[in-house]
């Protein structure tokens, strides 16, 4: 399955050009980036493929591809997922999938008229410590989970350059997008849809524009509840999980994690590709997250507790 990956940067380079040139049955056949210095970078590390400055030239190879990776800012993830299902490629979107549920809804909608594969980048399903989370929930060994917690702290006092720090609404900027997307999936994953939404937005850096301090409490329809803490704000983190049961507890630091198997998405993607498998991400539990933010976002700028 020949691929075109759009971006070089955080998310392009160290994640998804390793994965895709790693996965069986997958050619990097196209890079897509306009900066001169990743360019050279793409160049050096893939010589066999195509390095394109431009979303245009990717079209214009559309009948020799199969599949569009979107790992650029958030704003444009919608754009390109849309313009390559218009070029009857399938997509593999990094998250968020979108800065709304409405806009992640017409993809899908595309998606099943154009009979392509569209699915999300949410990897943080295949980190070592959610699975072995995942693993205990499962098995019952922590007895009926009645509380979840789920923290990325980072301790980050100076505010970066870039388009994640930037204030614009239309950005999709701030930890929310950034880390929640990773956070609310996993536990709409482990628990199912969320009932009601609570959230705190904060700016706690001098300089901060966007979300930088961000807590989302949920109730979900299976009784349990999920907070969640994601900030750049945390000279001390807190543990990455605590599940609390009825018979057990699990607390993420007591002990290393196991490896990731962040590789198993791509896998995933060419099965789905193949027609042997449904995607390794259903693009409806990334909508589903996508609803959540929308609430978490209301819950804060409003002061109250958002039924979905």
């Amino acid at each position: 399955m020949r691929v075109a990956l759009f971006g070089y940067g955080s998310a392009g380079e160290p994640i998804h050009a390793r994965l895709i040139s790693a996965a069986p049955g997958l050619e990097l056949r196209a890079i897509v980036t306009r900066d001169p210095k990743r360019s050279e970078k793409a160049q050096r590390a893939f010589p066999e493929a195509e390095i394109l400055p431009s979303a245009e030239d990717v079209w214009e190879r559309a009948e020799a591809l199969d599949l569009v990776v979107v790992a650029t800012p958030n704003s444009s993830h919608v754009p390109l997922a849309l313009a390559a299902l218009e070029h009857g490629l399938g997509v593999v979107v990094d998250k968020p999938f979108a800065l709304t549920a409405a806009e992640g809804r017409s993809v899908v909608a595309l998606a099943e008229e154009r009979d392509r594969l569209v699915t999300v980048f949410q990897n943080r399903r295949w980190d070592g410590d959610f699975l072995a989370v995942r693993r205990l929930v499962k098995r019952g060994e922590l007895g009926e989970v009645f509380r979840f917690e789920s923290r990325i702290e980072r301790w980050v006092p100076e505010v970066a350059d870039g388009w994640r720090e930037l204030p614009d609404p239309a950005g999709g900027g701030g930890v929310l997008y950034d880390l929640g997307s990773h956070q609310i999936d996993q536990a709409l994953l482990l628990f199912g849809p969320a009932q009601t939404v609570y959230a705190e937005l904060g700016q706690r850096r001098a300089e901060a524009q966007v979300d930088d301090d961000v807590f989302v409490a949920l109730t979900h329809r299976s009784g349990a509840h999920s907070h969640l803490w994601m900030s750049l704000n945390a000279p001390q983190p807190g543990p990455r999980f605590r599940v609390l049961g009825s018979r057990a507890a699990f607390v993420g630091h007591e002990s290393p994690p196991p490896p990731n198997e962040h590789e198993q998405f791509y896998k995933g993607v060419v099965a789905a590709l193949r027609g042997e498998a449904p995607p390794p991400v259903d693009p409806e539990d990334a909508i589903a997250g996508l609803e959540v933010i929308e609430a978490a976002q209301a819950s804060a700028r409003e002061g109250r507790v958002v039924t979905l």
